[in-house]
């Protein structure tokens, strides 16, 4: 799988162990910074990955900033995208079992790493189920399209 990562400078940390992580899985990972703790805007790193998401560049992308929640709110201006943020084993599975998740969005101030490896392991090993949530997801894709974001 190809997943594009992506941080601000909060997230910098936790986004060097998440592309460490993703790479010992052997998934293909396209880095997009940032790559100091120097001050960044957040929008800046969420559209680099969202608009690969979208276009269909990667199959997937993990965001993270400090909360989770600016990437979330900018990835979803993007056409395709689903992201939301994790931040336990529920929540990272049912984002992909019932809403099939492609942008994962972290926290760099409030997980641990070890919460953080194990969350971005069921994100990526848990199936869409389809069926039910086949047709919630197309609803998704249709407001996208009448609201001329498609």
């Amino acid at each position: 799988m190809r997943i594009a990562v992506g941080s601000d400078h909060r997230g910098f940390r936790l986004r060097g162990k998440i592309v460490e992580l993703l790479r010992s899985l052997d998934q293909e990972v396209l880095d997009v910074g940032t790559h100091s703790e120097e001050h960044v805007d957040y929008p800046d790193i969420a559209s680099a990955v969202a608009e690969k998401v979208s276009r269909g560049e990667v199959d997937r992308g993990i965001l993270i900033c400090g909360t989770g929640l600016g990437m979330c709110i900018v990835a979803n201006k993007y056409p395709g995208v689903r992201a939301a943020p994790c931040h336990d084993d529920l929540t990272a599975e049912m984002s992909r079992r019932h809403n099939d998740l492609n942008v994962l969005c972290l926290s760099g101030d409030i997980l641990g790493d070890r919460l953080v490896d194990r969350l971005v392991e069921i994100w990526l090993n848990t199936a869409f189920e389809g069926g039910r949530h086949a047709r919630r997801v197309e609803k998704i894709t249709s407001l996208e399209q009448a609201n001329g974001e498609a």
